[in-house]
């Protein structure tokens, strides 16, 4: 019987163009970008500043009047940015256009065939940019009760522009980023500490800029503490629902009835407080069950997608003074809430959640 031949790993196509988009801007050579993007995704910072770092390579400041030009994706006709594209560059290689909010998913029957010609045959001199913020990009349509996917669309797309899909640094690379931009303002922080930030303040780079000069304004000395973080930094709402769930699985109503005091003065919407505590008890009831099986943190984290063990520490250790079965009356209740809330009229739901983090406490004292 012959060997078995192993198969070719699959390529990350999303890695790939990450990639050759970044080795393009690295040549220095406006011709080497292609000439359709798409930038898009979650980590709006890094899709933010390499659009900017592609602004610069293509189009020189001296005659950006010129050469850059920027449109309103909202009810873009694709005649307007045909002809845009067809203006010469003037004293440079290259033109820039910028589309911001173009709805890939709502493109109007009459205008998709002329879209997708575009966008097979954008002048050579031209680079267009989608620039997707708060309309995000997609290719599904809704038909009737159902989501369709625009073939022809996907198919021009797929072979004639770049998707840049921006998703939040890796847990090393997040970590030298922070420690660079103390560095830049005086400051030090060490490995612990930034994860902390991190717990605290999210993954986001536009969030934790913000946090990071607050931090570094406040602290008077060299190095930056928990302590700092915790006296200057606003937590997100995910940090806040693991305090709820930390407070309640200790039985301790009075520190989870601080927080969602905390919560609702910043006027967060009492179904996110729901939501964020039950995925936060679901997290907390999954390591429950990592140590009734015998699992470690490895497989806490592969479960939940965690790109830091930090979070998963945690949510182990808390789940050391639980009892699986008060954690699946936890995640019970509160889906039960969380669903009243979002079909039941008339109700108060800052009453209820704090009834709701009454039981689960009091539920937690009769369980230890």
């Amino acid at each position: 019987m012959p060997p078995r031949t192993s198969k070719k790993p699959k390529t990350d196509k999303k890695a790939e163009t990450m990639r050759a988009f970044r080795t393009a801007l690295a040549s220095g050579d406006p011709n080497a970008p292609g000439r359709v993007y798409i930038f898009h995704g979650e980590e709006t910072w890094l899709r933010d500043f390499y659009l900017s770092e592609l602004r610069k390579l293509l189009v020189p400041e001296t005659f950006s009047a010129f050469n850059y030009h920027r449109l309103d994706g909202a009810g873009l006709d694709v005649r307007e940015l045909s002809e845009t594209a067809e203006a010469m560059p003037m004293m440079s290689d290259r033109t820039m256009i910028v589309v911001t909010d173009y709805d890939f998913s709502r493109v109007p029957d009459g205008q998709r065939a002329a879209l997708c010609a575009f966008l097979a045959d954008v002048p050579e001199w031209c680079c267009v940019a989608f620039h997707c913020d708060t309309v995000p990009y997609r290719l599904t349509r809704a038909e009737g009760d159902t989501q369709k996917a625009d073939r022809e669309l996907k198919k021009t797309l797929d072979a004639c522009a770049q998707v840049l899909d921006f998703v939040p640094l890796d847990q090393p690379e997040l970590l030298d980023w922070i420690a660079a931009c103390f560095r830049q303002r005086g400051k030090s922080i060490d490995r612990h500490t930034a994860e902390y930030l991190i717990f605290t303040c999210g993954r986001l780079m536009a969030g934790l800029l913000q946090e990071i000069a607050k931090i570094a304004d406040y602290v008077s000395g060299d190095a930056v503490t928990r302590r700092d973080i915790d006296e200057i930094a606003d937590p997100v709402l995910s940090r806040q629902a693991f305090d709820l769930s930390n407070a309640v699985s200790a039985g301790n109503y009075d520190a989870a009835a601080a927080v969602l005091g905390d919560l609702i003065k910043m006027q967060t919407v009492p179904y996110m407080i729901s939501g964020a505590l039950g995925k936060e008890l679901r997290r907390l009831y999954t390591a429950r069950l990592a140590l009734d099986y015998g699992k470690g943190q490895d497989w806490l984290m592969d479960i939940w997608n965690m790109k830091s063990g930090y979070p998963a520490k945690l949510a182990l250790s808390a789940a050391r003074r639980t009892t699986t079965s008060w954690c699946a009356w936890a995640v019970r209740e509160c889906e039960i809430l969380d669903r009243r809330m979002k079909s039941e009229r008339g109700m108060d739901p800052v009453a209820e959640l704090k009834f709701l983090l009454v039981r689960l406490s009091m539920a937690r004292r009769e369980h230890a």
